[in-house]
């Protein structure tokens, strides 16, 4: 079916992402020179960079120092394939390839496109937050920018998504300011905006709730399993990344559900 193919190419893209965040790190391009080893340096050949296959293969070392590779390759290649596939899913169901062919027009064609730009970035987002405790502004700004302008070539409203990503941003800056930011960096500030240019409102409602429950779920576990305190500092742009993937695939589903239990 379609969707393994597409499962595939997300494998490959969460190849190049990873390199997105190693170069990102190390304010390297990563648009010229070749991959290597990040600890004896030697270069990488096709062999060595097959998603998923190539860390199995080499039980999760290096093929020339033998030094251990971090489980953040192998997890990311299959966390991107899988969101790729899930959004491919959504907007064209498990059809074949033929069936798929016939049905796609050119607006589901650029809406699948563009929320696969979306998962891009907001994957990136997570890892480097989850890794390094920082959004970068060189990835949220250009993704806060590109997403205003496909949303507006989705159809969608441009004072609807301003509304979206004023509310918030300022809901993020007004914790910001109450707690001299202790509670959040100027980042999550940055992603505030993100978050509500992509989902526009009503769904920023959505996504926000649902961030601020899988954070409460997450470390009420790391918790209780000795992890972290009260006081330990969370990453919280991954929760913030998650909830708007969540969100743009099954926003409608949730917000249905949740007015249901109102009524």
């Amino acid at each position: 079916m379609t969707v393994v193919f597409v499962f595939i190419l997300g494998l490959f893209i969460g190849s190049f992402l990873n390199v997105v965040i190693y170069r990102l790190h190390r304010a390297e391009s990563f648009i010229k020179g070749f991959s290597k080893c990040l600890f004896c340096g030697h270069r990488l050949y096709a062999k060595d960079l097959v998603p998923l296959f190539s860390f199995l293969f080499l039980k999760g070392r290096c093929r020339y120092c033998r030094q251990r590779i971090s489980r953040q390759y192998f997890g990311m290649e299959l966390a991107t394939g899988f969101s790729f596939a899930l959004i491919f899913w959504q907007i064209f169901g498990l059809w074949d390839l033929n069936i798929w062919w016939q049905n796609i027009t050119w607006i589901l064609g650029a809406q699948l496109l563009i929320w696969w730009i979306f998962a891009a970035f907001l994957i990136i987002i997570f890892v480097y937050d989850l890794r390094y405790y920082l959004i970068l502004d060189k990835v949220s700004l250009p993704a806060i920018i590109l997403a205003f302008i496909a949303n507006l070539f989705l159809g969608h409203s441009w004072l609807n998504l301003l509304i979206a990503a004023l509310l918030a941003g300022g809901f993020f800056l007004a914790q910001f300011v109450f707690s001299q930011g202790k509670w959040i960096g100027g980042g999550d500030i940055r992603l505030g905006l993100l978050m509500g240019m992509m989902l526009g409102w009503p769904h920023i409602l959505t996504g926000l709730f649902l961030a601020y429950v899988l954070g409460a779920i997450v470390g009420l576990f790391l918790i209780a399993i000795g992890k972290k305190t009260l006081s330990s500092k969370v990453p919280f742009g991954t929760f913030l990344t998650l909830a708007i993937l969540v969100t743009l695939l099954y926003g409608d589903i949730l917000l249905h559900w949740y007015l249901n239990l109102w009524r």
